[in-house]
């Protein structure tokens, strides 16, 4: 290294940093690299001179302290310049200037990662402590993690503004600022959680310590004397202990490493404040850690450990036959010490310990989210797969030496499902990856999705159906009243990319429809109130007369055709002799419903017949006659419900009937209505499928009603066919169309 600090002219040493930083800041670096470092740190000493950031700390000073934090995680030479580079934009008037004189000097990729930075600037504003609910505040800051991983196409990013955070924090320690409170706040809240889900251990504990101190400095200082206190002691302690340990673990053939786990001022007051404990009773102010090769010596390692100290009861938790949720596996005892304080001692495999250090074991879970973590989500499961991968690719990078390769992984880990997009009040809103306006109005609020007209994407106006991107700013144009548009369900148009929204629009028609066919039926009913005098009649009486629940289900159906003038007449007039009422019979007629031989009425000639419209009979269903008043004999299926009835109240009225001609003849001689239905789960294209399996068997469709609710559809379809066997055919067919349930007569 003391070649490489000569081979740099002594005034550019001294300029720029100490032999002894420039040592640590290429270590591990190729000479051509190493070189590479000099240039940019004789670059950005002439370039950024006495500037200062917003936090008045000198640019050249944060710039050499993100490089040091970058070589003490081992990072790559790329990202090594990158951090040296970080402010280069800002000195520029031409973003394309600065972009080419990096290609050219450094490489493509330092300046992808200069970008990627300056682009992660613009979330700044958003980073701050949120007020509001705590589940709100605590959703929207689990988005603002999310979003800045996701809207960087390099983890290498992310990382280096983890740097970038933690320089600012030391920064503020010897140089209090204005800004030093809520810099912690939004450290502890956004930048410390992400430090752990990448295994970036001694970021995040540097992140939460140096946080806590600005934002709660008495307590801070009050555990940091209390530790101070008991330093030496501790010291001692622990190396007194651990030899003890080792010396007997060897003794029974026990190959292990043991050492001291440190303990964080911030994870100490956590423990005090979550188990509302004092400090005395904080077990594992001293704790050992003891790491062996296989699965019984953790068991065989904890009998000499209790064979050792006293155990407390109560405090020991194994995690290795049974693991916490996510697969987090160690023994956890306490024990008492000789001089009657307790300590923790945690035994696992190596095995183990590796994979609780990659994040395998999305370690970051269970101890952010505690028992949440059972209830996550498949979409948060998906994201914590990749979370864990990019931890892992984090530890291999000692193991990676082809530094292409390892830009290849990165992309491969790339969170591309997901885009976060902005409100115009600074709120994140996530997105699938391809979403519209119109999908993020729908997000906002259903109601600004029904009225939206119009979009613009970082204040410029663009079509509805534009695709969004991460970190736009997106400001809905609506008006004051209307709806959605039918184009939007259009899947060729691109409207709508998500199922929410277009679950959303389907909502809104199919609740119109219902509106008109309620009007429709209110209409019904009160013109025939009005007719027979009686406007003052108490509408939910006569729907319970009815049989309906209230007033609007009546409605509904009469606005369907389900209720007929007639029987409004009855439940008003009380006349007992026809209740229950009979339903309306067909006004238009088809040829079964003709008066001819197909239909026999047992003891009469030739009369005037018509199949009920309740239940549709179809040879050969068995069938019976009710003779009406004025309109001759209905004929009905004899299970028919409101045959039944009919003929509970009126069984002098009731006739015998019987199919005439059932066979080949009398299917070539006429056709009857049917009622079918069917359950189906809804998608685009259903009714078109179905109606072709109608059209491709010759069945003429009089009647279709649909209704689609939660990503499922009901339909009914009034056909006409010759009988009881094509009607089975045509059930199964229906059956057999892809996303229909079930399908029946009705």
């Amino acid at each position: 290294m003391v070649s490489v600090v000569h081979a740099l002219p002594q005034s550019t040493v001294h300029a720029a940093v100490s032999a002894d930083t420039l040592a640590l800041l290429v270590a591990g670096i190729p000479p051509e690299g190493q070189r590479q470092i000099e240039r940019a740190l004789a670059l950005v000493t002439g370039l950024y001179g006495g500037a200062t950031l917003g936090t008045d700390e000198p640019t050249l000073d944060h710039a050499i302290g993100m490089a040091m934090i970058a070589a003490s995680l081992n990072l790559d030479l790329d990202t090594r310049l990158a951090a040296l580079l970080f402010a280069i934009a800002d000195h520029f008037g031409d973003q394309r200037e600065w972009r080419e004189k990096l290609d050219a000097e450094y490489g493509a990729t330092p300046a992808r990662l200069v970008d990627g930075l300056h682009r992660l600037k613009g979330l700044r504003l958003l980073m701050r402590p949120q007020t509001g609910a705590s589940a709100d505040v605590t959703a929207q800051t689990e988005t603002l993690r999310k979003m800045l991983l996701a809207m960087v196409e390099d983890i290498r990013v992310v990382l280096l503004r983890l740097a970038s955070r933690t320089q600012t924090l030391r920064y503020f320690t010897d140089h209090p600022g204005r800004e030093r409170e809520d810099v912690a706040h939004e450290s502890l809240e956004i930048y410390a959680p992400l430090a752990n889900r990448l295994g970036v251990w001694q970021l995040k504990w540097e992140l939460e310590d140096l946080s806590f101190r600005f934002i709660e400095p008495e307590t801070y200082k009050r555990i940091a004397r209390m530790l101070d206190e008991k330093r030496v002691e501790r010291e001692q302690f622990i190396v007194d202990a651990v030899a003890r340990l080792k010396s007997e673990l060897s003794a029974s053939g026990i190959d292990a490493e043991v050492y001291g786990r440190p303990k964080h001022i911030y994870s100490i007051r956590n423990k005090m404040h979550g188990k509302d404990i004092d400090f005395g009773e904080v077990y594992d102010v001293r704790a050992l850690r003891v790491l062996v090769n296989e699965v019984n010596e953790c068991y065989a390692a904890l009998g000499l450990v209790h064979h050792l100290w006293q155990p407390i009861n109560g405090e020991f938790d194994d995690y290795i036959s049974h693991p916490k949720g996510n697969y987090y596996r160690s023994l956890h005892t306490a024990v008492m010490a000789e001089d009657g304080r307790p300590f923790e001692v945690q035994i696992r495999t190596q095995e183990m310990h590796r994979h609780a250090e990659l994040g395998v074991a999305a370690h970051w879970r269970y101890k952010e989210a505690g028992s949440q973590s059972k209830s996550a989500t498949r979409a948060d499961s998906a994201y914590d797969d990749k979370i864990a991968w990019l931890r892992q690719l984090l530890s291999w990078r000692d193991e990676i030496t082809d530094s292409a390769e390892w830009v290849q992984q990165f992309k491969r880990a790339a969170l591309d499902d997901t885009i976060y997009v902005l409100t115009p009040q600074g709120r994140v809103i996530d997105l699938a990856r391809g979403a519209t306006p119109i999908d993020f109005a729908y997000r906002v609020h259903t109601d600004l999705g029904h009225r939206c007209r119009g979009a613009r994407v970082n204040g410029q106006m663009v079509p509805l159906n534009t695709p969004l991107a991460s970190g736009q700013r997106i400001e809905i144009v609506s008006t004051k009243q209307g709806g959605p548009s039918r184009d939007w369900l259009n899947l060729t148009q691109g409207y709508l990319a998500t199922s929410r929204a277009r679950q959303k629009v389907k909502q809104w028609f199919t609740a119109q429809e219902e509106a008109e066919t309620l009007a429709q039926g209110r209409n019904l009913v009160g013109r025939e109130l009005q007719r027979l005098g009686q406007t003052q009649a108490n509408i939910d009486e006569l729907a319970h007369k009815l049989g309906y629940k209230n007033g609007d289900d009546m409605y509904l159906a009469g606005g369907r055709g389900e209720l007929g003038t007639r029987q409004i007449q009855v439940a008003v007039r009380g006349e007992a002799e026809a209740l229950p009422v009979e339903p309306e019979i067909h006004t238009k007629r088809s040829k079964a419903a003709e008066t001819d031989s197909r239909i026999l009425v047992v003891g009469v000639g030739k009369i005037l017949t018509q199949l009920g419209r309740c239940c549709k009979p179809v040879p050969p269903d068995p069938i019976s006659g009710f003779v009406t008043r004025g309109k001759g004999v209905s004929i009905h299926r004899v299970e028919c419900k409101s045959f039944k009835g009919m003929a509970a109240h009126n069984p002098e009225r009731v006739i015998g009937a019987e199919w005439g001609n059932v066979g080949e003849t009398a299917k070539q001689e006429g056709l009857y209505a049917v009622d079918i239905a069917l359950d189906a789960q809804d998608r685009q294209g259903l009714l078109r499928d179905i109606s072709e399996v109608l059209s491709r068997e010759k069945i003429n469709v009089t009647a279709v009603k649909t209704l689609s609710r939660a990503g499922s559809a009901r339909m009914s379809f009034t056909v006409e066919m010759n009988g009881v066997a094509q009607l089975q055919r045509i059930l199964k067919l229906v059956k057999d169309v892809p996303g229909v349930v079930d399908a029946w007569r009705a």
